[in-house]
Parts: C-alpha cells; structure tokens; sequence
C-alpha cells in the first residue's frame, strides 16, 4: 500500500528555495551595479539642472548688460574720464559710454588696424589726440580702404571729438597676434599702439568717433561700431534641461522595464508552483 506522505518542500518549484536564501555574489554584483547606475543617473541628472540653472542667470545677466549698454549709447555726452579716473574704467561700467572730448590730433604717430565693417575689409584709423592736461586718448576716428593717404585729411588745430568709449583689446585678432615691430595691427590694443609710438601718459581706453565727426572728401567714415551682443544663454539653457529630462526619462524606463521583468519572472514561478502542487498530487 503506498503511502500518501508528501515531501517536505511540497508545494515549491524547482530552485525556490534558493530564491528564499540570501543572494548570492551575482545577485549582490546586480543589486550594486544597479545602485552604482541609479547614483550615475542622479549625478549626471544634477548637472545638468545646474548648468541650465546657470545659463538663465547668465540671460539675465545679458539682458541686463544689453539694457545698460542702450542706455549709456543713447545717453548725452559726458566728458571723457580723466588720469585721475583712469584705475576705475572697467569693461562692466564704463564700455560704449558717450563721451566728449577735446585736443590736438598727432597724425605722424597715425596707426591702421585691419577691419571688417559694413562698408569691406580695410583698416581703423586710430590717432592720438592730445589733451590740455597734456594726456592722450587714441581715437578710432573710422574706417578707411586703403593704407596710403591717411594722414592728408587730418584737423589741423584743437578738435571736438564725440563718439564711444572703449576698453583695449588686447592680443590681437583671431589666429594672428600684433606686429608693432612691421606695424601690423589686428586689435585696437592701446598700452603696445601707445608703446610702438613711445608716447606717454596714454588712456587705457580710446574713442571710437561719431559719425560725420570729420567733413573732408577723402576723411575716415565715423559711427560704424557695431553695439551687439551674442545671446545665445536661453538656447543653452532649454538645451540643458532637454538632456536633464532625457535622463530622467530613460532612468524611468529602465525602472520601469525592470519592474516589469520582475513581475514575470514571479509569473512565472508561480505558474511552476502550480504545476508542482499538481504534479505532487499525482
């Protein structure tokens, strides 16, 4: 007669009872592969946040340098800062400020900087104009085409000039450095125009004249500085928070599918179970 005795792990599938056990080293390399990636995502995913964050502040920054630009380009003339001023010109406060200011042009130290204006390629005529006080601010006192003649059309006498301050640009311009040695020039850089030129007692700053600020037929073309601004920090910001969402997106999926490999794979053993409780029966 045989006997109805059921086993002892009746009712469990095949491997159960290891599933129940502590897991095992490759199931330990899972589980902390997984918190590594989940740590990874969440770095990766601040980041981002931080660097869009960033880039707004940066626009409204910009929009902020753009407003106070206008409205030092717009605002009356004031005098140009003096020696006693000249520690305190900043880029931030004092860039395309209107300025006047009055001298004597020396057109022997003139000296051409390559440029590209509306108007073609040639060069900015920068010449020091000596101040009463026995200072001396370099003018951009326009564009010209050519290298030869620049000097004929100079005012002779005292001059007014009106036009923008501007902070040195020094270096030079893309891929070519200055020359004071050949006099070739590729930035307005005042300290080296002023020390080819030995002069002394220099602005650190010059003028870009105003238009028509000279009347002579052959005379440089004034009034073609170009006020603008890249702004670009909103593009670079949406850009930021588009990467930090796609992280956080995929991180979702992947939570996701997860969870879902999981549900059948708990499926599955129950369905193993079943099968076993019908097999024991047997």
């Amino acid at each position: 007669m045989m006997s109805n005795t059921r086993p002892s792990n009746t009712g469990r599938a095949p491997g159960a009872a290891s599933q129940d056990a502590a897991p095992g080293p490759r199931g330990m390399a899972v589980h902390y592969s997984k918190i590594a990636l989940a740590l990874l995502a969440g770095i990766v995913f601040a980041g981002f946040c931080a660097l869009g964050t960033w880039q707004v502040k940066r626009l409204f920054w910009k929009l902020d340098l753009i407003e106070r630009v206008e409205q030092r380009v717009h605002a009356p003339a004031t005098d140009a800062p003096g020696p006693a001023a000249w520690a305190k010109v900043t880029q931030q406060t004092d860039e395309y400020r209107h300025v006047r200011l009055s001298g004597t042009y020396l057109p022997i130290f003139n000296t051409l900087v390559q440029a590209t204006t509306a108007l073609g390629s040639g060069y900015w005529l920068m010449t020091p104009l000596r101040l009463a006080d026995g200072s001396t601010v370099l003018v951009n006192r326009g564009f010209v085409p050519k290298r030869t003649g620049i000097g004929a059309s100079t005012p002779a006498g005292i001059v007014q000039v009106d036009g923008l301050l501007r902070v040195s640009e020094t270096g030079g311009g893309f891929l070519r450095e200055n020359s004071p040695a050949t006099q070739h020039w590729y930035s307005r850089d005042v300290a080296a125009i002023a020390a080819s030129h030995m002069l002394t007692n220099v602005a650190p700053y010059f003028v870009d004249a105003q238009a028509k600020s000279e009347t002579a037929v052959d005379a440089p073309v004034g009034g073609l500085t170009v006020v603008s601004f890249h702004n670009n920090h909103l593009v670079y910001a949406l850009t930021w928070f588009a990467l930090a969402l796609m992280v956080a997106g995929i991180s979702w999926w992947i939570v996701r599918e997860d969870k879902r490999r999981r549900a059948r794979r708990a499926g599955n053993a129950g369905n193993n179970t079943v099968e076993s409780d019908h097999a024991g029966q047997d």
